[in-house]
């Protein structure tokens, strides 16, 4: 059973690297359950200060990860207009069945926000739904950091433990 809970943990956290980049999978939450199934190996002696930072970091980007794109609509110019139409951008973007969706979704729905807001002004609209974009790439690295974080902590965890493991 230990060895099953092993490997699906391993699997959570490679998952969660890949959902760092792809905002179909909530990288961070299933990295944060992938480190969770190896505490629940008996061979890993439980660690609640390791599992309640994680849990906090990761409700933390979680949160981020929708803010940080809007606010760089905000920081770039853009209006209330240009903050929904990133939101509802990402989520069109998500599910629509085109290449890269996911970030040209958010691009585009601050462009056609900032547009409905003021459609002489092309320059600001542009340099709105650029911050969203850099917003969304930032939020992505961020979430790639701590993904491989956790897989460098699984990983310790697990060499720390592979006596009783293996």
């Amino acid at each position: 059973m230990d060895i099953l809970l092993f490997i699906l943990g391993f699997v959570c956290v490679v998952a969660g690297v890949f959902g760092s980049f792809l905002p179909v999978l909530p990288g961070s939450s299933i990295s944060w359950i992938g480190i969770v199934l190896l505490y629940f190996t008996k061979a890993v002696p439980a660690n609640y200060w390791v599992l309640g930072i994680s849990l906090l970091i990761t409700v933390m980007l979680t949160v981020l990860d929708y803010v940080i794109p809007a606010k760089g609509t905000k920081k770039f110019g853009g209006s209330k207009y240009g903050i929904w139409g990133t939101n509802i951008g990402l989520i069109v973007g998500i599910f629509a069945p085109i290449p890269l969706g996911f970030i040209i979704g958010p691009f585009v729905g601050a462009l056609v926000g900032e547009l409905i807001y003021d459609k002489q002004d092309h320059k600001r609209a542009l340099k709105a739904a650029t911050g969203s974009l850099l917003g969304l790439l930032a939020s992505s690295f961020m979430k790639f950091v701590v993904c491989m974080m956790y897989l460098g902590l699984f990983i310790w965890i697990v060499w720390q433990n592979s006596t009783a493991l293996f």
